[in-house]
């Protein structure tokens, strides 16, 4: 027998070196919790969705880890129960190194190692390491208090089932951080809002349910004609997102563009608390975010919160009649008139007041010249002449991943893998029904849409009856996208369900020919997979 002091060392070392190996196969645990915003609840319930992979990736680790070590247990059990032990524990991090290698699970968006990130990863390793060992010497006593031959043979065996644990060790190590994260990412936003209320810039706020993004690059371009401007990058629409732009890019600007998310009933107020935009720009209202919201009008009401803090607000068509100090609606004040849809791109009357001119862009889609008619009808309230902006429309750069277009050997590709709302999806599709060749469809279905959520995806399904492909994919959402489109008269012949993107481009590969056209639309969290 070992003494207490050889077991502890012993126990210690398994302890450790377990942590390590079964930490390093839960990073993508942290890609997606980086994804909610480090809010453990949200990451909870996406993890343990119906049918999700992560959550039956451990619950197969556990398995085969539980199953193994028994075995092992029982083909030694001649040994000595130390022996028997350390061979189980051999078998233990076999099985853990093999699956991370033979299961690898790689988020669609990796994990950007931040410092938050890397503190959260140190603090999980110790929580593990101490559960691990807490684990090891608890079972070790118990079972010499029971007394038992077998017992104490088979005593490690709950060890195994330690990754089923995975996820809510994730959250508690970001419990005990948020004793020190929580202060600091107030600071962090405090200083960004100092910043933000000595600079003499214009600040912008920019929302809505769809097409902030692209609004907001829009009116970056047509801005610059006149002012220095600085605008949010990407998506960083939360205040440490605008906080992180602001403390680490300064305000050296004219202008200054934040793109505001929602995502709950309070999140554009403290938004605006923050930035206090003299301008506002809300580019319409939907169902996206229902899920977190529970009713339209809650997303209407929200949204209309900048239209209230904002001296003038630029509001779409769907966004009419918000009440606010000033507003511009859309279809009165400003527009996009006479649109004219193809495959190489959009045409339209762009009107701001009285004033009129031609505008033909590259950019696809009814919703492009919306977007633009909203961006040029925010630059002209701020001091851009008309002639400038209808001029400068024509050569603006459109986002990557919204409804971009590519060509390769002949094979035209829509990438509309940004776009999971239902606005947004109906006019990816009205654009894919203007190409000459055969058309592909794939997507996984649209989310966070709640009480809408069925509804939403067989509407989906139903527009894209005219294609001549549908490649679903997944398992969350496309039995409502395959109703929808069955129901309006598409073929069942015609449609695939493949489990991911790889499998995917095999049957594109395979399939599509000179002059065909594929449009993907919506590229799911990977909560959703």
């Amino acid at each position: 027998m070992l003494t207490t002091v050889q077991f502890l060392f012993i126990a210690f070392g398994a302890a450790f070196v377990s942590a390590f190996f079964t930490a390093f196969d839960c990073r993508s645990l942290f890609a997606l919790f980086q994804q909610e915003g480090y809010a453990g609840g949200a990451f909870l319930k996406g993890f343990y969705r119906k049918k999700g992979i992560q959550h039956r990736r451990y619950a197969l680790l556990a398995l085969c880890a539980f199953l193994l070590c028994a075995l092992a247990d029982v083909c030694f059990s001649f040994l000595d129960p130390i022996y028997t032990g350390v061979i189980a524990a051999f078998a233990f991090l076999l099985i853990v190194l093999l699956f991370a290698y033979a299961s690898p699970f790689s988020p669609k968006i990796p994990a950007r190692a931040t410092p938050r990130l890397v503190r959260l990863a140190v603090c999980f390793f110790v929580l593990l390491f101490g559960i691990s060992f807490g684990l090891l010497t608890g079972l070790e006593y118990a079972a010499l208090a029971i007394g038992n031959g077998i017992v104490y043979r088979l005593r490690f065996l709950p060890l195994t089932l330690l990754p089923l644990l995975f996820p809510e060790v994730v959250c508690l190590a970001n419990l005990v951080m948020l004793v020190y994260e929580k202060p600091r990412g107030a600071h962090f936003v405090k200083t960004a809002k100092r910043k933000l209320e000595e600079s003499g810039c214009v600040k912008v706020g920019i929302t809505g349910s769809f097409g902030k993004t692209s609004v907001k690059n829009f009116a970056r371009q047509l801005l610059e004609k006149k002012y220095r401007v600085i605008a949010t990058p990407s998506s960083y629409n939360t205040p440490m997102g605008i906080a992180r732009c602001v403390n680490e890019g300064g305000l050296d600007c004219d202008v200054f563009l934040a793109e505001m998310g929602a995502r709950h009933t309070g999140d554009i107020r403290e938004l605006c608390d923050m930035v206090r935009p003299s301008y506002g720009v809300v580019t319409g209202v939907c169902a996206q975010h229902l899920e977190t919201f529970g009713s339209l009008e809650k997303i209407r009401a929200e949204k209309g919160v900048l239209a209230e803090c904002a001296d003038l607000c630029i509001l779409g068509a769907t966004a009419a009649g918000m009440a606010g100090k000033k507003c511009l609606a859309e279809g009165e004040d400003f527009a996009a008139e006479d649109v004219v849809l193809s495959a190489e791109g959009t045409s339209f009357t762009l009107r701001i007041g009285e004033e009129r001119a031609a505008v033909h862009t590259p950019l696809l889609g009814r919703s492009a010249a919306e977007d633009i008619a909203l961006a040029a009808a925010l630059a002209h309230a701020l001091g851009v002449p008309f002639k400038e902006i209808a001029a400068a429309a024509p050569t603006l750069e459109g986002v990557r991943h919204r409804l971009e277009k590519t060509e390769s050997r002949g094979v035209y590709v829509l990438d509309d893998s940004y776009n999971s709302n239902p606005a947004g999806a109906k006019n990816a599709v009205e654009v894919l029904s203007l190409f000459g060749g055969r058309k592909f469809a794939v997507t996984p279905g649209l989310v966070e849409l709640g009480d809408f959520l069925e509804e939403g995806n067989t509407e989906l399904g139903a527009s894209l009856a005219g294609v001549d492909r549908l490649i679903l994919v997944g398992e969350t959402l496309v039995l409502p996208v395959r109703q929808g489109y069955l129901s309006a008269g598409g073929e069942e012949g015609k449609i695939s369900v493949v489990s991911d993107l790889g499998k995917v481009k095999k049957l594109l590969a395979e399939e599509l020919a000179e002059g065909d056209a594929v449009l993907f639309l919506n590229d799911l969290p990977d909560k959703y997979l």
